[in-house]
């Protein structure tokens, strides 16, 4: 009988992992399936583009795995009962039960709204397709008024600076301001702020420092230090949360919700259930957990599926390095910031700004879809191992991009 392994999720984290196991396993060895509640991938990395009013590639997800053997249900996760082993879904047909042998969990993050008074009711986020698209049809309502508006974006993480910068430079119309909670910049190095700061300025970006925003209303935003910030549209970008799902399910999670998992991304209450992306807290080499980012997600991916096959099949379970490097900011579309780390997670003193910074940031973006589009690279490797298997020589051949990949081997 088959192993069947379900994914929930396919954002970078899962449709990379389902690929993989694609690519590793035959049909004859596992039966893959993928859950996911959109029809399209989500380039959750370029969501402030889309806010902003730029167009990004959403690749179908049925076409990202056509021919790869893995089976897409577009449904929504309600619950997991490990102990069953049984993953519930709804859809469009009413949804129902599916049984799993593996649980591969990727089901993301989303915006945390910290129990903020107002932020579920007034607050706009770009953590999902919808909610960014729910924004940049605000900024076009605001944009087309005569005066422009106000935009607050709350929150200096990577998010947040990115969300301003862009929406500054693609909506010179409107006026920005980026609260942050403490100094802005603060996990880069002095270099690197400073950049940052130049290029808030040569954007027109208000920035306040050091406050806390305590409640969000239709207009206006109230911080601790009793300040009042006027908005017309608040973007919250002050940390992210998961889902109650797996904390539901009884596995061992964080008291964030977050799984707990080993070193090889294997849930430590659950053995059959594993945990990749945000969805896991995964330590990393350094004995520092890795930062929810899609670098991790490819990271902890790898580790999970390697970790997978090695145990199905009966071979190694290697060691994948966990490690970050650093973080690469857009801040616009020619402007950003390349913020290198040591083993501690401390920035170097130096880092990369300006053009080349934005070039690699949208190198590692363009990378990024493209392994995701190509989640089989071709199906090089499993051709070889399937040459056995009538109908796996069968599907091989009618697999897209495989001859790409035969003459690349």
């Amino acid at each position: 009988m088959k192993h069947r392994i379900v994914v929930l999720g396919a954002g970078y984290a899962g449709a990379f992992a389902a690929g993989t196991l694609a690519r590793r396993l035959s049909p004859a060895e596992a039966d893959i399936t993928v859950v996911n509640a959109e029809p399209d991938f989500v380039q959750r990395l370029r969501l402030h583009q889309l806010a902003a009013g730029q167009d990004i590639e959403a690749p179908r997800l049925a076409d990202v795995f056509a021919g790869t053997g893995v089976r897409l249900r577009l449904a929504r996760v309600t619950a997991v009962d490990p102990e069953r082993r049984v993953v519930t879904v709804a859809d469009a047909g009413g949804g129902g039960d599916l049984g799993y042998d593996t649980l591969l969990y990727a089901l993301g993050s989303h915006a945390a709204d910290r129990a903020v008074p107002g932020v579920a009711e007034h607050a706009f986020d770009v953590t999902t397709r919808p909610a960014a698209l729910r924004l940049r049809a605000r900024l076009d309502g605001l944009s087309r008024r005569a005066g422009g508006g106000r935009v607050l974006v709350v929150g200096d993480g990577l998010t947040g600076i990115e969300a301003a910068t862009e929406i500054a430079e693609s909506r010179p119309g409107l006026r920005v301001t980026l609260v942050a909670r403490g100094e802005l910049g603060a996990p880069l190095s002095a270099g690197a702020r400073r950049h940052l700061r130049r290029a808030c300025g040569r954007l027109g970006i208000t920035v306040v420092e050091h406050t806390g925003v305590e409640a969000v209303e239709a207009t206006r935003a109230l911080c601790a230090d009793g300040t009042v910030l006027d908005s017309d549209a608040t973007v919250w970008a002050a940390g992210f949360a998961v889902q109650p799902i797996a904390a539901a399910a009884g596995l061992e999670v964080t008291e964030h919700g977050r799984i707990v998992v080993d070193r090889t991304m294997r849930s430590v209450s659950h053995p059959n259930v594993y945990a990749v992306g945000d969805s896991a807290v995964a330590v990393g080499d350094n004995g520092l957990p890795l930062p929810m980012s899609c670098a991790s997600a490819g990271l902890t991916g790898m580790q999970a599926t390697a970790a997978i096959v090695g145990r199905l099949t009966g071979g190694k379970v290697p060691h994948v390095k966990l490690f970050y490097v650093g973080n690469h900011v857009s801040l616009g579309r020619r402007d950003g910031i390349v913020q290198l780390v040591d083993d501690e997670a401390r920035p170097k003193p130096k880092h990369l700004g300006g053009g080349n910074a934005a070039r690699i940031k949208a190198a590692v973006l363009a990378m990024s879809l493209w392994a995701t589009s190509h989640p089989t690279f071709g199906l090089p490797h499993r051709k070889r191992r399937l040459t056995a298997v009538p109908e796996a020589r069968a599907l091989a051949s009618h697999t897209p991009g495989a001859s790409a990949g035969r003459a690349a081997a």
